[in-house]
């Protein structure tokens, strides 16, 4: 049977050559990076080269990096962190009504500590305005947080344009950017970013490990208290392994993105246009130009996701309905009912997602085994029949 992998943001296989870099540092420079003698010392090597690496590919300076165990820490660092270094000049954080759960949970955890937070709406694309976000500004708005892209309708924000109307007013402003690092360019002063989330799994690196990039000068303050590693920032034994392989995942990326986005592109718009044609009651959700290169996201009407991708998974395709991380909820997700859709289609929702090894040939047999699954799953459907 064919097994056939189309969910890559959810996550990626690790690329052979950043395993081959991690592995000296699981058995010969096993050190602890804290250490002054010259194990430990080989290993803050490797730390720092990755750092140096990560700060080139985001345009950041190596200092402004803190290393994390993966875009959710990240998230929670960037929001509670600023939250409680600034609570003394404000307790109001404006964000999305589509952002990932690494940020919208945090956002409510504070609400039970004094803080309040705005929720933007978007339109049917998934876009927020950055209109919207400025009417929503008050005199104490402390964060504004708004991800680069969506995890699951894939649909580009006006980032750079948010950004720039708080760094007008004055306002920390971050972006969770862990579905956009290392899949289309990021620069941190294009995007006017303060804070910015990644994780290495998102883009061919190992899973465990991920970094946030803090402005200089941005008040902040750490979750993890213990040691005074990342300069008393992020208390743990360093990753180093981890580490290492998110700076060589880093490196391949620069070298093989511009190539991975054209020939994605032309996979992603071939799955879109064939799933349209060939599917009736079918909707595209997402912008049709905003969109990241690797990510296709489509409602099928009169049919349950869940059905939907255990069929397409005895057939040896895997994709998903939305995010990885509420995948075993029986909640629609909350990013279709943002954009208009009613429960009952986005209950019916795909997200195919490609990758560094995605064939064309995997894809085409994803598309002639797609509408053989919707027909027999809605040929069993009571709804499909009273349409």
């Amino acid at each position: 049977m064919n097994r056939v992998y189309l969910d890559y943001a959810a996550t990626a296989p690790t690329d052979p050559e950043v395993t081959k870099a991690m592995e000296p540092y699981l058995f010969e420079k096993f050190g602890n990076a804290s250490s002054i003698h010259s194990f430990g010392q080989e290993a803050k090597k490797g730390i720092e080269d990755a750092r140096q690496m990560l700060a080139e590919f985001i345009g950041a300076r190596p200092e402004e990096i803190i290393f994390t165990s993966g875009g959710t820490e990240a998230d929670n660092q960037a929001i509670k962190g600023v939250a409680f270094a600034m609570q003394d000049k404000g307790d109001h954080i404006v964000t999305t009504a589509i952002e990932h759960h690494a940020v919208t949970e945090p956002c409510k955890f504070l609400e039970k500590h004094g803080f309040k937070t705005t929720f933007v709406g978007v339109d049917k694309d998934g876009l927020v305005s950055p209109d919207e976000i400025k009417k929503a500004i008050t005199d104490k708005t402390i964060l504004i947080s708004v991800m680069h892209a969506n995890n699951e309708i894939g649909t580009i924000q006006p980032v750079s344009e948010i950004g720039s109307i708080a760094k007008e007013k004055g306002i920390c402003f971050h972006t969770d950017a862990v579905q956009t690092v290392g899949h289309i360019p990021v620069n941190v002063n294009e995007l006017n970013a303060d804070l910015l989330s990644l994780s290495a799994h998102k883009f061919y690196g190992p899973k465990g490990v991920g970094a946030l990039y803090v402005r200089k000068g941005t008040r902040i303050e750490s979750l993890i208290h213990g040691g005074d590693q990342e300069k008393g920032r992020r208390a743990s034994t360093y990753n180093t392994p981890g580490i290492v392989g998110l700076g060589k995942a880093v490196q391949l990326c620069k070298a093989k993105m511009e190539n991975e986005v054209k020939f994605q592109i032309v996979l992603r718009d071939k799955i879109i246009k064939e799933i349209l044609n060939k599917i009736p009651d079918v909707r595209l959700n997402g912008h049709t130009t905003k969109r990241l290169p690797n990510n296709a996201n489509v409602s099928i009407k009169f049919i349950e996701g869940e059905s939907m991708l255990l069929s397409l998974d005895m057939l040896g395709i895997a994709c998903s309905t939305g995010s990885a991380c509420t995948s075993t909820s029986l909640e629609p997700s909350h990013v279709l009912l943002a954009i208009g859709l009613p429960h009952e289609i986005a209950h019916g929702s795909l997200r195919v997602t490609l990758g560094r090894w995605t064939k064309e040939e995997e894809v085409d047999y994803f598309l002639e085994n797609l509408p053989k699954v919707v027909q027999r799953l809605r040929a069993m459907s009571p709804l499909y029949e009273k349409k």
